[in-house]
């Protein structure tokens, strides 16, 4: 019964894309869904941006090991990405009216800062994705008795072909049917924990000292280290096209910031639900805790709720999950495509080739992905490292190119490469705190150094946010 109704769930997932392809007739429409997504779309799709493998297995089981501590990045990292966004980076990037995120930088700095942030951009993701292959994978394998191979490559086919014909449209649409799912499943699964234990005191009081410890110990470099985890996804996200193309397919500026603050605040309260869950659970089941962390919540409903609950939380999960992957293919696919393709070949390819090289890029981008995934299955760490790369590259330019009159071509350049040099070589050490807060200063410190020995032409300088193409 369980497995008959996620084949259906399946099927009616693909069904959509397939229909969401009538939407898709140009590049526009397959990448920013032709920016005409209203308030109750968009916001969901924000909301599902990150709300996938990593806040449901991977922090609740970082949730179990260390507290709340352990899980700043996410959810709380995530809220504050979209925050930030609304706030600070949301109306200049709309005005310019671009299709990527790669075309900001050239707005900003010219094409050659276009090329290598979209070539720094590009290789997260095939961890991201993988992350949430991962996660996939790891369902099936718990309803079924597929291996974890099986389970990833199955994963990918059933993701890549609905996001391959719809495009944005089909994300955005399965977004808001999916969020659905993730609310009232979690809320649902909380609540049936809750009265199993005797209410909410009872799982809280379980719970080791320090748990709830939110602020880090009075000593500099738990401070440090506190913000840094803060960072990975709250400033390291800024710079995607993940969150960029789910941003600007809002059909208007007002409902994109009013999208980011409202999946901000949902983002950070549906998202402690799997963190109490886990709790709950351990509490409940602290055999099935011993056993895998990651898979702690799938078990304890598999085998401790009936098929209702089965049914809607496996729902909830494949649906989280389902989301997060497909546009996390969407969004490398779009960088290749109009940012390291079309400049070259522009002038020799039609409209509706340009759509194909996109459908094309996400079936690469997937077997990459797929290719990693059979590698590495800690989806935490993941998710992480996509984050962190796009912190260490790309997040200084972008804010300086916004923000900083005087921010030239070289300095961004010079931030984009020594700040990813310095990381992996930091990284190589053992430092008391993290390799990517003392990268981000080199990053932040070439920026300045680059613009000042180098400063930006002002008789050929590259278009700024307020100017016309």
């Amino acid at each position: 019964m369980l497995i008959t109704s996620i084949i259906i769930y399946l099927l009616i997932t693909v069904a959509i894309g397939a229909w969401s392809s009538k939407l898709v007739k140009n590049s526009n429409d397959f990448v920013l869904a032709g920016r005409q997504l209203p308030l109750f779309l968009s916001a969901s799709a924000l909301f599902a941006t990150w709300f996938g493998s990593e806040t449901i297995f991977g922090a609740s089981s970082e949730y179990l090991e260390h507290g709340l501590q352990g899980v700043m990045e996410d959810p709380f990292g995530g809220a504050l990405c979209l925050v930030l966004f609304g706030m600070f980076y949301l109306r200049p990037m709309y005005k310019m009216n671009v299709l990527t995120i790669g075309d900001v930088y050239k707005r900003i700095f010219g094409k050659r800062v276009e090329f290598i942030a979209s070539v720094f951009m590009i290789p997260p993701y095939f961890g991201y994705v993988a992350a949430q292959l991962v996660a996939l994978s790891l369902i099936f394998t718990t309803v079924s008795d597929i291996s974890i191979s099986q389970g990833i490559v199955i994963s990918a086919c059933i993701v890549v072909f609905y996001t391959f014909l719809g495009g944005m449209w089909a994300i955005s649409i399965t977004d808001f049917i999916q969020t659905t799912l993730i609310v009232v499943g979690l809320v649902w699964v909380a609540v049936l924990v809750t009265e199993k234990a005797g209410g909410v005191m009872p799982i809280l009081d379980s719970a080791p000292e320090g748990s709830f410890q939110f602020f880090p110990d009075a000593n500099p470099i738990s401070w440090m280290n506190y913000l840094g985890a803060w960072m990975i996804i709250g400033l390291g996200s800024i710079p995607s096209q993940d969150i960029y193309q789910r941003v600007m397919s809002a059909k208007s500026e007002k409902v994109a910031i009013r999208s980011a603050y409202l999946a901000g605040g949902f983002y950070v309260t549906i998202g402690l639900l799997p963190l109490f869950i886990a709790l709950g659970a351990k509490f409940l089941y602290p055999e099935i805790y011993l056993e895998n962390k990651q898979l702690l919540l799938p078990e304890m409903v598999l085998r401790h709720s009936g098929m209702h609950i089965q049914i809607l939380f496996f729902g909830a999960l494949i649906s989280a999950i389902m989301s997060t992957t497909s546009s996390g293919l969407l969004a490398p696919s779009a960088v290749i495509s109009e940012n390291l393709i079309r400049p070259y070949f522009g002038n020799k390819l039609q409209e509706k080739h340009f759509l194909w090289i996109l459908r094309i890029n996400i079936i690469a981008v997937a077997i990459v992905a797929v290719l990693m995934a059979q590698w590495k299955t800690n989806i935490y760490e993941l998710v992480a490292g996509a984050s962190i790369l796009m912190l260490v590259s790309l997040f200084v330019p972008l804010t300086a190119g916004l923000y900083w009159k005087k921010a030239s071509e070289m300095g961004a350049l010079m931030s984009i490469v020594f700040g990813m040099i310095a990381y992996l070589v930091l990284e190589t050490f053992e430092l008391p705190i993290y390799a990517h807060i003392p990268a981000l200063g080199v990053s932040a410190v070439a920026m300045i150094v680059g613009t000042l020995i180098f400063p930006k032409n002002k008789y050929h300088a590259p278009l700024s946010h307020h100017q016309t193409p």
